[in-house]
């Protein structure tokens, strides 16, 4: 066979790979978009539900409902515009996802496959739990802020008024960090499965963890204790799981290299 017909013959499969992709993107963009005009109809809902912890600080000082203001004529707007495409990302990701495994499973192996699987599912069940942790700790965060208010006595009155669209830049900005952090587990384990880290690398490196975890904290929360620990405990929590994690996959494997080891 000569190298024209080499080409050709390599062709037809990257063709067929590129359709097969193009059909999966579609697949999944069609499902960004279907969730986006869903999400956009009750954009205002979606938006009350992220301001609940600013309105319940709010009402546990004043007795009051908060008040919130945009500065501009289409920011509400814009802000609702990005409350759907944030919503669309949440609940079209398990299908993103999906469509991403199946074009990427035929080139893997079995035992590959079943490998992969686990960390896809994993990875937005613990973003989830960061963002769902950010949800009930922003009371007290923003509690921290509003208490700053100058609103008594006869000098300058100084009002906590909030602009629409830095409110959900700052809710975005934390769950996207408590996401973030929340993938130490399945991170480290894939890591491990592939051989790069252990269990007593791990252990060695409790120390620098717990110190790395605080000093996150404290880049990420107001400068409060309480609020620092409410991110750094879970984080260390979240590493002596993975050490256990780690431990458990190492296991796993040691049982595996047993099984496929020759008999004499």
């Amino acid at each position: 066979m000569s190298e024209e017909d080499d080409i050709e013959a390599s062709r037809a499969p990257l063709i067929e790979h590129l359709v097969e992709l193009r059909s999966r993107l579609i697949r999944a963009l069609a499902a960004l978009v279907v969730a986006f005009f869903v999400c956009f109809a009750f954009a205002k809902p979606l938006y009350n539900f992220l301001v609940w912890p600013y309105d319940y600080v709010i009402r546990s000082m004043t007795g009051k409902p908060a008040t919130m203001i945009f500065t501009a004529p289409q920011e509400f707007f814009i802000t609702q515009i990005k409350v759907a495409f944030y919503g669309a990302l949440v609940i079209a990701f398990p299908i993103i996802a999906a469509q991403i495994y199946k074009f990427v499973a035929p080139g893997l192996y079995r035992h590959e496959r079943k490998a992969f699987l686990p960390y896809l599912v994993a990875t937005p069940v613990f973003f989830m739990f960061g963002a769902t942790l950010v949800y009930f700790l922003l009371p007290m965060v923003l509690g921290f802020f509003a208490g700053m208010q100058q609103t008594e006595g006869d000098g300058i009155k100084i009002e906590l008024l909030p602009k629409v669209s830095e409110y959900l830049s700052l809710i975005m900005g934390l769950t996207f960090a408590f996401g973030i952090v929340f993938q130490m587990p399945v991170v480290l384990t894939l890591l491990a499965r592939i051989g790069i880290i252990d269990s007593t690398l791990l252990r060695e490196k409790r120390r620098w963890a717990i110190l790395v975890a605080f000093i996150v904290a404290a880049v990420l929360t107001p400068p409060d204790p309480l609020s620092q620990l409410s991110l750094a405990l879970p984080s260390i929590l979240l590493y002596e799981l993975t050490i256990f994690a780690v431990k458990w996959v190492e296991r796993k494997k040691d049982v595996s290299a047993e099984g496929e080891t020759p008999e004499a």
